[in-house]
């Protein structure tokens, strides 16, 4: 088995043991855990024998190779690790204590860092799972910063003389000087906040290292995942991320005159479209509440005294409806609002949007909280912020409406 083979059978194995997991069918969970460490093996074998052919240096294992101590083979047989070291066993040379101090850990029971591979997959998760976070802009913060600050161009119109903030170009005659000009900047300010989840883990659960692994990996990840796209949704900023629904940048389009409640129309789609700021319109992207579809579905362009449908095939709904308007993706998720109400169909480009972590998660764990059910506590923390890089929407250069990369409809 060449190497790529063996890391694809390797990956392969891990998502099979996590959906046996998952389905508690722990026999088959167990069945995928021996041949993760079996590939794990290989693929050690593979790369040593392929860096000693290359002459580099020798990798140590990490992947499943029982022989290294330095990793554990998943996030299940770490947590375990971590039961016996509270339950009075031998601590796992292996686990790394989290820093103490300020809030760092557990003042009763301590902590001890997610090693890092398992962290990132956690955190990779989040990032994959959802349909908004994987099209922020993702910024990573060092292990020492709290906060960064990142300048930005303050442009509020693309006026002459006001764009990049006051850059001006001039044509000049014989001998003519420009006149002096210069980009105006301003301060993009993200400070980390917390998202934690707590986990209180029960005997019968402690006593399989693939569950534990099934079960942290998929719902911590879903979870933080789901309020982590909520607040870049609908954030308040304070406590945790600015969402876009109230940030000063978000353009919101009027109902049409006599429109009836909980309705979209044509024009309210067309508008929209107009209003999104033209070079995000490749990255743009239709957010929607489910109760928003029967609508679009009746969606109609007047032509004369017809109507020609806006979102469903020529074959009507015998064929596989359309899923873009426009040329964009239609993508239902929970976080819009009921149909009828701002944020129940939302433009978004969020490329425009920023996302700042420290790439990697805390893992705590605690006998205490629950000692009377005789149950272990974990906990996992992520720190992370996001703001609009748009403090404001833009006026263009020609034309009266402002544009922006976010878009919503006004109350109907």
């Amino acid at each position: 088995m060449r190497l790529w083979e063996a890391r694809a059978a390797h990956a392969a194995a891990i998502a099979n043991m996590e959906q046996a997991a998952q389905s508690g069918n722990v026999p088959a969970a167990l069945k995928f855990e021996e041949e993760i460490i079996t590939l794990g093996q290989q693929i050690d074998a593979l790369q040593r024998a392929q860096a000693h052919a290359a002459g580099q240096a020798v990798p140590l294992g990490g992947t499943g190779d029982p022989s290294n101590p330095g990793a554990f083979k998943n996030l299940g047989e770490q947590l375990l690790a971590v039961v016996r070291h509270y339950g009075g066993g031998a601590t796992d040379p292996r686990l790394v204590r989290a820093p103490s101090g300020m809030g760092e850990t557990d003042p009763s029971g301590g902590g001890f860092l997610v090693q890092t591979d398992f962290a990132m997959t956690v955190l990779q998760r989040i990032y994959d799972m959802g349909e908004i976070a994987q099209r922020t802009g993702r910024l990573q913060m060092s292990t020492a910063a709290n906060a960064i600050k990142i300048p930005g161009i303050d442009e509020q119109s693309r006026a002459t003389g006001s764009r990049w903030g006051g850059v001006r170009a001039y044509w000049l005659g014989e001998g003519d000087a420009p006149t002096a000009s210069a980009p105006k900047f301003r301060w993009i300010e993200l400070d980390l906040k917390k998202l934690g989840v707590l986990w209180y883990v029960t005997d019968e659960l402690l006593a399989d290292a693939s569950i534990l692994t099934g079960i942290a990996n998929t719902a911590f990840a879903q979870e933080m995942g789901f309020v982590l796209e909520d607040s870049i949704v609908r954030g308040t900023g304070s406590g945790q991320p600015a969402g876009i629904l109230t940030a000063p940048a978000t353009i919101t389009v009027p109902a049409e005159t006599g429109q009836a409640t909980k309705t979209v129309v044509y024009q309210n789609l067309l508008k929209m479209w107009s209003r999104m700021w033209a070079r995000s319109r490749i990255n743009a992207v239709w957010f929607i509440n489910q109760d928003v579809e029967p609508q679009l579905y009746a969606v109609n362009q007047v032509i004369g005294t017809a109507g020609v449908p806006v979102y469903l095939p020529p074959g009507g709904i015998s064929e596989k409806p359309y899923s873009t308007l426009f040329g964009r993706p239609v993508i239902p998720v929970e976080y819009c609002e009921t149909c009828g109400t701002p944020g129940d169909i939302i433009l978004a480009d969020f490329s425009q949007y920023l996302v700042a972590d420290k790439g990697a998660m805390q893992q705590m764990a605690s006998i205490h909280v629950r000692f009377i059910y005789d149950e272990m506590t974990f906990r996992l923390m992520y720190r992370v912020d996001g703001q609009s890089a748009w403090h404001t929407a833009l006026t263009p250069y020609r034309g009266t409406n402002t544009q922006s990369p976010y878009i919503i409809l006004a109350q109907r």
